[in-house]
């Protein structure tokens, strides 16, 4: 069974739906089977379909080890509401499926689902402002420039550069450079730069890159902790005490005295449950709705970790900080917790890092239109992300040094035009000339 690569770009969860739809239906073994003294052909219970659908699921570098057989039940049954399969009179929809010895089959025709429609975009959609580009509605010829007495001096600056007939000029408008103005950088960049690592033509088919805040950038990478946890300016919007509690309780266990409250029998479970009841009645997943596709694109890197985590970098900037911190402090939880030899099991039967990934997994990346491939792409998504959550969560440190020196640059540029007007330096009029 081979699960070919599904790699970034939009539509990516349609593109997995359809491709683990049809090698489910060209690669799943049917035979006869009898059933209350009936025999029909080329079917399958429900049970070696459970079995065959999950190895494939475990084996594909789009999935992953961690796939559990409850999960493909759960995919087994969005099949037969979407009539990939059919019980063995034909019955879809409305029924229910389970890990059994009921008997299906394929129907005669099985269509993959289309891929939605969106406007056309243009190639170029991110670009970096111009810094020379005059307001709207200013023209050169409105330009003023005050006009300054040639004499000897004067004129040998002038001429300095070149010998002969003086080329062309054109006037240059120098702008103010403002906080809306570096605000404009920061989102300009940081989309440049996802863009370029998700080798797309453009962004617009997996965010709306209007809906991106480019305060929201600016904050992650400067308001944070000495630990790297954003700091949040509005105290309203932080973890409630008593859940902020009981996540350093598990995190730091069993080195928790300073709760000063009694330790009893499955206490850790009941600290544990408060936790997952906080996080699971969220009323949008901490990556949000809006970057849901973008996230989901970058899942097809993760066979290159390198830049996966660069890009998963990129696309926690764009968070809404109170998420990016929710998120910070629950993924360092649930690594301390699978890491702590000394934790008590906190669900019978289940692992420990099993359980953390199917308690918080809808939680952190949930479509906002239940695409039926969430729970396993959330899956995905959170076990590497528990993996590598300190490298992920940190600022791209080439980002953001690019971006600075950029801005830098400029800030030097408006500052050496505000101490030529400051002194009335002779030659402020062709300070505004670029020569062509």
């Amino acid at each position: 069974m081979e699960h070919r690569i599904v790699g970034p770009g939009p539509y990516r969860a349609t593109r997995l739906w359809n491709e683990t739809v049809e090698l489910f239906r060209t690669r799943m073994p049917l035979r006869k089977h009898r059933c209350r003294f009936k025999s029909y052909e080329h079917c399958f219970t429900a049970a070696e379909a459970v079995d065959w659908l999950h190895e494939l699921l475990r084996c594909s570098q789009n999935f992953g080890p961690e796939v559990t057989r409850k999960q493909t039940v759960q995919l087994l049954k969005k099949f037969l509401k979407n009539h990939v399969i059919e019980d063995i009179k034909g019955k879809w929809g409305q029924e229910d499926f389970e890990d059994n010895r009921h008997l299906y089959r394929f129907p005669p025709s099985s269509p993959l689902k289309p891929y939605p429609k969106r406007p056309p975009y243009q190639k170029e959609v991110i670009k970096f402002p111009e810094w020379n580009d005059p307001p709207p509605g200013t023209s050169q010829e409105n330009i003023p420039v005050r006009p300054v007495v040639m004499n000897s001096e004067l004129w040998f600056k002038r001429h300095s550069i070149a010998i002969g007939e003086v080329p062309a000029c054109r006037l240059i408008h120098r702008r103010q450079l403002t906080e809306a103005n570096v605000e404009e950088i920061w989102k300009s960049a940081t989309l440049s730069y996802l863009q370029k690592i998700l080798g797309l033509d453009s962004l617009e088919e997996v965010l709306d890159v209007k809906l991106v805040n480019s305060k929201f950038i600016i904050h992650n990478v400067y308001s944070v902790s000495k630990q790297g946890v954003v700091i949040l300016d509005d105290k309203s919007k932080e973890l409630p005490h008593w859940v902020l509690s009981a996540m350093k309780c598990l995190a730091n266990w069993p080195n928790c005295s300073d709760l000063r409250q009694p330790m009893y029998l499955g206490f850790e479970k009941d600290v544990f449950k408060t936790i997952a009841d906080y996080y699971g009645h969220l009323k949008e997943p901490l990556l949000t709705f809006h970057l849901f596709d973008a996230f989901v694109s970058v899942l097809g890197l993760l066979q290159k970790e390198n830049m996966a985590i660069e890009a998963f970098q990129i696309c926690c900037l764009l968070l809404p900080p109170e998420n990016r911190r929710k998120l910070q402090l629950l993924m360092r939880m649930m690594a301390r917790i699978c890491l702590n030899k000394e934790m008590p099991p906190l669900c019978d039967g289940v692992g420990t890092r099993t359980l953390m990934v199917q308690t918080f997994s809808r939680c952190i990346l949930c479509s906002k239109g239940e695409v039926d491939l969430d729970d396993l792409l959330a899956a995905r998504l959170v076990t590497f992300l528990m993996d590598n959550f300190e490298e992920i969560l940190k600022v791209p440190l080439a980002l953001q040094t690019s971006i600075e020196e950029r801005v830098a640059h400029l800030r030097r540029v408006q500052s050496f035009s505000q101490i030529e007007e400051r002194h009335s330096i002779p030659t402020r009029r062709y300070a505004l000339l670029d020569l062509n």
